[in-house]
């Protein structure tokens, strides 16, 4: 019979070794043949806020009075001892103990042998914070798409209803103006589900990196020409590109995604020149990478929000954005095995710098 203390756990043909119930990150609670609890670690006295002291020896209906959402008594109800003999345990699911006080609860049936009695509960236990605050999370989410969705979505029906409406009453520049901003619009809206997707994939793992030789300083030069194009004046950028580089091979795409969101941010939301550096450096293991450091003058990041810079939904300032942008510039360094960083820049502003590593692929190799 178990007791509160060392449990002996089979590892392989190599023998036996302790294991303590108390070093479990999950509360344990185990039951004997007659029902009455045998073991009862600290994680299920902080979970249960039950005294392991007041819970060892009791019955188990006792010590662990659960109840289900319904307000029924969860052992009454499965009647582990006395129910049919084939069910091998209880999946996980929500149970409420005295005082509404949740908790997830999943039960293993251990017999002498199939179908025969049982001769142990093994319970686990496990807090609800951690669900409570994915949920959270979810519920956040989804409020950021409704409220970013709804204006470019209320854009794009007035102005193709008006159209729809009065065609022959606007000229040709008053409809070519309403047609450029439902336009402007609709990109709004295929960005942002590009960003769910690209959130969904990183959350999942499952965020394909598709490698190939890439012009790291060439991605960085179309970026800043682009902001020029849009009336950025080439004053308000400085690039730094060291020399020797190493060959890079990256997802093309998904660095424009990285280089785009970082430029971005510092001419939106920095001030004074706009700094760029591309360098070779060490990644990860001595690995040689390359580095690219993208930082402004502006006002900088407080370091209380340093923490919080990669979180979903932070957001730098009051001047709109999902929030979503750095999470998912993050999401694609690590998935090409790299690492990003925030800091502050020599001209006082914000600095990311993210390192990517230079290896080709396996199949290369």
């Amino acid at each position: 019979m178990e007791t509160h203390g060392t449990l002996l756990c089979p590892v392989g043909d190599a023998g036996m070794t302790g294991v303590d119930p108390d070093d479990l990150p999950d509360g344990l609670v185990i039951a004997d043949e007659g029902g009455r609890v045998v073991c009862f670690n600290a994680a299920a006295a902080r979970i249960t806020a039950v005294a392991p002291g007041d819970a060892m020896g009791r019955p188990l209906e006792r010590a662990l009075p659960l109840e289900d959402l319904k307000g029924q008594r969860w052992w009454a109800l499965t009647d582990p001892y006395g129910g049919l003999a084939t069910r091998v345990g209880q999946p996980e699911r929500n149970l409420l103990l005295p005082g509404g006080r949740e908790v997830l609860v999943s039960v293993r049936y251990v017999r002498e042998f199939p179908t025969g009695p049982i001769r142990r509960l093994v319970i686990s236990l496990r807090g609800t914070e951690a669900r409570r605050r994915n949920e959270r999370s979810h519920a956040e989410l989804i409020a950021t798409v409704a409220h970013e969705l709804r204006s470019p979505l209320t854009s794009v029906k007035g102005f193709t209803a008006t159209l729809l409406a009065k065609w022959e009453r606007f000229t040709d520049d008053q409809k070519r103006l309403m047609l450029e901003t439902v336009d402007a619009d609709a990109n709004r809206v295929t960005r942002l589900i590009a960003e769910l997707l690209d959130i969904s994939r990183i959350d999942s793992g499952r965020l394909e990196v598709r490698r190939q030789p890439i012009d790291i300083a060439a991605a960085v030069g179309r970026h800043v020409h682009a902001h020029m194009a849009t009336g950025q004046s080439p004053d308000r950028f400085f690039v730094r590109v060291r020399r020797e580089l190493p060959a890079l091979w990256a997802d093309p795409d998904k660095i424009d995604q990285v280089l785009g969101n970082l430029l971005e941010n510092a001419v939106r939301h920095g001030a004074g020149t706009v700094t760029i550096e591309v360098a070779p450096a060490a990644a990860k293991d001595d690995e040689r990478g390359t580095a690219v450091t993208v930082s402004d003058e502006g006002p900088g990041i407080p370091e209380e929000s340093m923490g919080r810079v990669f979180t979903r939904f932070w957001r730098g300032s009051k001047r709109g954005g999902t929030g979503l942008g750095l999470y998912i510039v993050k999401g694609i360094v690590e998935a090409h095995g790299g690492a990003i960083t925030v800091g502050r820049g020599p001209g006082g502003g914000a600095e990311f710098r993210f390192i990517l590593p230079v290896g080709a692929p396996a199949y290369l190799a």
